[in-house]
This record gives structure tokens, sequence and C-alpha cells, in this order.
């Protein structure tokens, strides 16, 4: 039995804008020093998006991995994320705003606040135009909001 071969979805182009190399600047983390991140295509089904930067305070250098597909059979954004900084790895799920401009993705993870519990997070990719996008994070409370703790900007470089 042959295996068919996935094809890009209508769901994989808001993915296709992430393909490029960004300078990436986040005042949140206490610098103003600048990443770069270089996300790239695997055939338009997933994209894989490295980031390398200091880390802030320490000045160690890291690194972080973002994979992101589409899953048409779920109708759901898939995906990862994973740095050197860290051993948790983040699992994704998420859809995409009604305007096709902002990627909320949700995870659970270690809860930053009381470390032996675990936490319900939210991480958004919003484009603001073809060459600038933000990249938020946020924390679900005890009333189910959501409380930022970090955003990054992104500007294209080519």
């Amino acid at each position: 039995m042959e295996m068919e071969l996935a094809k890009p979805q209508a769901g994989h182009a808001f993915l296709e804008r992430m393909v490029g190399t960004w300078d990436v600047r986040s005042p949140d983390m206490g610098s103003d020093e600048t990443w770069v991140e270089v996300c790239r295509s695997l055939n338009g089904i997933w994209f894989v998006a490295e980031g390398n930067g200091n880390m802030p305070g320490s000045g160690q250098p890291v690194t972080t991995v973002l994979t992101l597909g589409y899953d048409p059979a779920r109708g759901k954004y898939v995906g990862s994320w994973i740095g050197s900084m860290m051993n948790h790895m983040w699992v994704y799920e998420g859809e995409l705003s009604d305007d096709g401009n902002t990627l909320s993705l949700y995870t659970t993870g270690p809860d930053f606040a009381d470390p032996g519990k675990t936490g319900e997070y939210r991480e958004q990719i919003v484009f603001a135009g073809d060459d600038h996008r933000v990249f938020n994070s946020s924390a679900r409370q005890a009333d189910g909001t959501w409380k930022q703790f970090m955003e990054a900007h992104y500007e294209r470089k080519r």
C-alpha cells in the first residue's frame, strides 16, 4: 500500500507567511539585544523556525526551535517549541482568527509562579503586516482570563 503525500491546504497559507529571516527584539526580556530567527518550509506542510541569541541576564547563547503545521483532519494548527535554556518541550494546538492574522496556540507546562504545578498558556503569532509580526505569551489566570507576560517583535530581514 502506498502512502499518499500530504498537500498544502488553505490552513497552511498563514504559516507560509513566516518563511524568511527575521530580527527579533523583546523589550520584555530586559535587553535591547537582537535575536535572529530563520523560518523554512518543508514542502509547504511543516514549518521550522530556529532562533538564536543570548539569554537576557546571563548572556549565554541559546537556541530555540518552533515547529508548526496544519492538521486538516482536525482543523487545528499543531506544533512544538523547544529551547536550549529549559528541559520542557511545549506542545501546541490552536486556531487562526477570523481575520487570518492571529494564530493562537494553546499548551500546558511548568507553572512559573508555582514550580511544582502545571499551568495553561496561550502563545499568539500576530501579523501586523507582511514584514512585521508579534509573538506574545500569556498565562491563564484563576478567573479564566489570560495575562500576558512576554512580547517579542519580528522584523523581516529577507
